[in-house]
């Protein structure tokens, strides 16, 4: 049962169109996260979702009830912001306390709620702090509370964790996927963070130049995106260009790969840098020209063909030398893609 959707939801600044007809269901109890570059609509999405801006066609329906002419207040829906948003002069109590108050919640129906919320956000201990006596991702979690205790029938995410250092913001993201399996609440997260996406999503919506580009899960996404923006944005890839015919290409340094499925003519492919089989030799046809050792994998970049071409391997595996000749063979069958205009730039 879809939660929430969306039916061709637009947005027209005069001429310019932000956000292209756009269409969407969640499913109750989902979390699907809403990916893309600045600039893609994801922000706009989210503002119309929110009421604080007007869409300027479409419908939004939320628990079986269309709400895109409610005010905010009345739309059953709870934010989770950027920039946390808390009350300073109130402690995290009264923070919690404060929407409930205006809804005009019963005071056992407010103690009740907001002794849950400090339970799974893990607030006990702070619960007579004032803000300014937390850490960021102490903030951060008040914020979780505090749009917990509302009960609503979708909870949105505005790059809660942008505003974090690396090591808090690996930590948040498991507390926040703890948080969800814990609720149930049917969320919607938007980022431009892909390993946040990938990590914390059911499904991910992919965004660019205010369109909906694809649809799925972390695994589909990365394995067997659809488009070449897809297979760009979300990891590392190389795209490249080649020849089809049939199940087989040529590829631009010479040699044949096969092709994940049949086509004829001139096609872009995505081959993953773990997917690019490494072979050192003294008359090899490519050249590694940087080495980067990560732990547990090495990334090479190789020249070959007039072109730049990713690779990885494991960590474990002896490091090939900067100046190393190589032979280059991919390793499964390459993936074709769709284009449709979407930027992407071949390897």
């Amino acid at each position: 049962m879809a939660e929430l959707e969306l039916r061709a939801l637009t947005k027209s600044f005069g001429d310019t169109v932000t956000l292209h007809p756009t269409s969407l269901q969640v499913r109750t109890g989902e979390f699907v996260t809403v990916l893309g570059p600045s600039g893609c609509g994801k922000s706009t999405l989210l503002r119309i979702l929110m009421g604080i801006m007007e869409a300027s066609g479409g419908e939004i329906h939320l628990a079986g009830k269309r709400i895109d002419a409610h005010p905010p207040e009345k739309r059953d829906i709870a934010m989770v912001f950027q920039s946390y948003a808390l009350f300073p002069h109130m402690s995290v109590r009264k923070n919690l306390a404060f929407g409930l108050r205006m809804r005009k919640i019963a005071k056992d129906e407010q103690m009740r709620r907001i002794q849950h919320a400090l339970e799974i956000c893990n607030l006990e201990a702070y619960v007579d702090r004032m803000p300014r006596q937390l850490s960021g991702g102490q903030q951060q979690r008040v914020a979780l509370a505090r749009a917990i205790v509302m009960q609503p029938s979708l909870l949105l995410f505005d790059e809660p964790l942008s505003n974090l250092d690396a090591k808090l913001r690996d930590s948040l993201r498991h507390d926040l996927i703890a948080l969800h399996r814990k609720t149930g609440a049917t969320s919607l997260y938007v980022t431009h963070d892909q390993a946040e996406a990938m990590a914390m999503s059911d499904r991910i919506v992919v965004m660019n130049a205010g369109r909906v580009v694809e649809i799925g899960t972390p695994v589909e996404l990365y394995r067997n995106p659809a488009h070449a923006f897809t297979a760009s944005f979300l990891g590392q890839t190389n795209l490249i260009p080649v020849k089809a015919s049939g199940d087989s290409c040529g590829l631009p340094w010479g040699g044949q790969a096969q092709l994940d499925r049949a086509a004829q003519g001139d096609m872009m492919v995505s081959l993953r840098p773990e997917n690019v089989q490494l072979t050192e030799t003294a008359n090899g046809v490519g050249e590694v020209t940087s080495v980067s050792f990560m732990g547990a994998q090495a990334h090479y970049i190789v020249r070959i063909g007039g072109r730049d071409l990713h690779a990885a391997r494991s960590g474990a595996e002896a490091i090939l030398d900067t100046g190393a000749r190589v032979d280059v063979a991919p390793i499964g069958a390459l993936r074709l893609l769709q284009t449709d205009g979407m930027e992407a730039k071949p390897a």
